[in-house]
């Protein structure tokens, strides 16, 4: 993951300063927090989204590549869904990066968690101690981060 291209405008600065997070408690072993658009000023939220993809830089999380925003610390990125059908925006510190624990020897051992999302037939499915495959993860978050539909 290469260095963030640009820093956030004033107005989304203060967006994600002020907003109210919410820590992903059913991955407890990838630390992160998020927002949904629902609870949210949905124009910023647009505006952040496309702030993004348009300034943050691709990274892997095993075998999927997103796009992540480094800000004060902190990496911001979606799941690869068009913009107006993107609902979360997640964050977290840079140390709980895949890139970062991958490099530093600190991945989990256990990738997937019991979400009511994931039905026990496809956790069968999926190897616990392997890399995540595409497959499963467009499965468990139901759209492709790959190819996303970039409307920004």
């Amino acid at each position: 993951m290469s260095a963030t291209r640009a820093s956030l405008p004033e107005n989304l600065q203060k967006f994600i300063d002020t907003e109210k997070w919410t820590f992903a408690k059913t991955m407890p072993e990838w630390p992160h927090e998020y927002i949904v658009r629902e609870r949210v000023n949905k124009n910023l939220f647009e505006q952040l989204v496309c702030h993004i993809r348009a300034n943050g830089s691709e990274g892997d999380f095993y075998d999927v590549t997103y796009i992540y925003f480094e800000n004060g610390g902190l990496l911001y990125w979606t799941m690869g869904a068009a913009v107006e059908e993107t609902t979360i925006i997640n964050r977290c510190r840079k140390e709980h990066s895949y890139e970062n624990r991958l490099k530093n020897g600190t991945l989990p051992k256990i990738v997937l968690h019991t979400s009511p999302r994931l039905s026990p037939k496809v956790a069968e499915r999926v190897e616990l101690r392997s890399k995540i495959t595409m497959e499963s993860l467009e499965k468990f978050w139901g759209t492709s981060a790959l190819n996303p539909d970039n409307k920004c």
